[in-house]
């Protein structure tokens, strides 16, 4: 089971839109990948269609969206049909057809009491191809956008100011929008980030994001 931190395996994958080599197609971008348990399924649809409404912030980010699940290719082409006409909601990013459950297995995705159902995984990978977050939802239970969107931006603002972000930043009930200085691991930096930046401790400072 792949955690946070490894790299995105190697694979050649079929989808809506052609074959696909991951990670190596989406070097250089931000990739969220996530399954859903089927095609024709009602919370997996509200996901689809949530997720095509906010293509253009994903855009905007530097961020490459692309699906699984277990079904063939044509009904993933016949479910995105039926949403673009019944919905009115076109779907421009790519589903995986992993039929043999070779890249959900690899991923870690697969029930172990259902190996022909996947659980809905949501996977963070930054430019690199690293796995930097993975989120699990029940099957009841339907992604929260917002959420993946505030985790996305919030690893990007970590990377490019060398900064950790608090809890639901940006409206952390203690510092707000302001992020956080990682932790001195010397006497000399504690006494350092105690006379620049506003903190609680020298282990709890904070500063503006620039």
């Amino acid at each position: 089971m792949l955690l946070i931190g490894d790299y995105l395996p190697n694979m050649v994958v079929q989808t809506t839109q052609g074959m696909k080599k991951i990670p190596e197609d989406y070097k250089g971008s931000w990739l969220i990948l996530f399954s859903h348990l089927g095609d024709f399924t009602p919370v997996c649809t509200t996901e689809f269609v949530s997720f095509a409404k906010n293509m253009e912030t994903f855009e905007r980010l530097n961020t490459k969206l692309l699906g699984l699940s277990v079904d063939q290719v044509q009904p993933h082409i016949k479910w995105i049909e039926w949403i673009k006409d019944s919905l009115e909601q076109p779907i421009l990013f790519p589903i995986i057809a992993d039929s043999l459950g070779r890249v959900a297995s690899e991923l870690g995705m697969v029930r172990p009491d259902k190996p022909t159902s996947v659980v809905r995984a949501t996977f963070i990978i930054d430019p690199t191809g690293k796995i930097r977050m993975i989120l699990y939802y029940p099957a009841e239970v339907g992604r929260n956008m917002e959420e993946i969107i505030r985790a996305l931006v919030a690893l990007q603002v970590a990377d490019d100011n060398e900064v950790a972000v608090p809890a639901n930043w940006p409206y952390n009930e203690l510092i707000g929008d302001q992020v956080i200085i990682p932790p001195p691991t010397t006497v000399q930096e504690a006494e350092k980030v105690a006379s620049m930046y506003s903190h609680y401790d020298w282990w709890f400072a904070y500063k503006p994001l620039e």
